[in-house]
């Protein structure tokens, strides 16, 4: 059997992950990316985020920069910026993590899943056939390949230009 580590996923897990003041859509100072916040792009429209506790490796947050939580708050600008960019996003991670396809998806409501409800976001999490097992039906936790660090550089560079 071969053993399958995480460890910097455990904090999570265990509901003992640091908070972060304010809220990680508005990282603080005006960087178009920041290795850590996980921030890859930002201008005066979008965000976009890796994912600090990923579904599957490469998985993005793509939020407006403004500080919204329901689709009908968006100017039509933003409206655009944001679909634009998502498309951007699967372009990239399509052309890097070479995924054999993508879930994209807003949770709107705590209810609907939204584990930051007050800031809509986007979730855009690549897939490979058999990237998830029983590890998270039967104790809760995924097993990403690739140190989130290494995933930042490698993305990092396809959203500077």
């Amino acid at each position: 059997m071969k053993t399958l580590w995480t460890p910097w996923r455990m904090e999570h897990v265990l509901g003992k992950a640091g908070t972060v003041s304010g809220c990680i859509f508005e990282p603080p100072g005006d960087a178009a990316q920041d290795g850590e916040t996980l921030l890859l792009f930002r201008d005066p429209r979008v965000v976009v985020l890796l994912n600090r506790f990923p579904y599957a490796n490469g998985h993005l947050l793509v939020a407006p920069s403004r500080h919204l939580a329901e689709l009908s708050d968006l100017s039509p600008g933003e409206q655009a910026a944001l679909m634009e960019m998502i498309s951007r996003c699967c372009t990239i991670l399509r052309r890097v993590l070479q995924p054999q396809g993508l879930n994209v998806g807003l949770n709107l409501g705590k209810v609907a899943g939204a584990g930051i409800s007050d800031h809509l976001h986007f979730h855009i999490v690549p897939r490979w056939e058999g990237d998830h097992n029983f590890m998270t039906v039967c104790a809760d936790i995924r097993t990403i390949p690739q140190h989130i660090v290494a995933t930042f550089a490698l993305l990092a560079p396809h959203f500077s230009t």
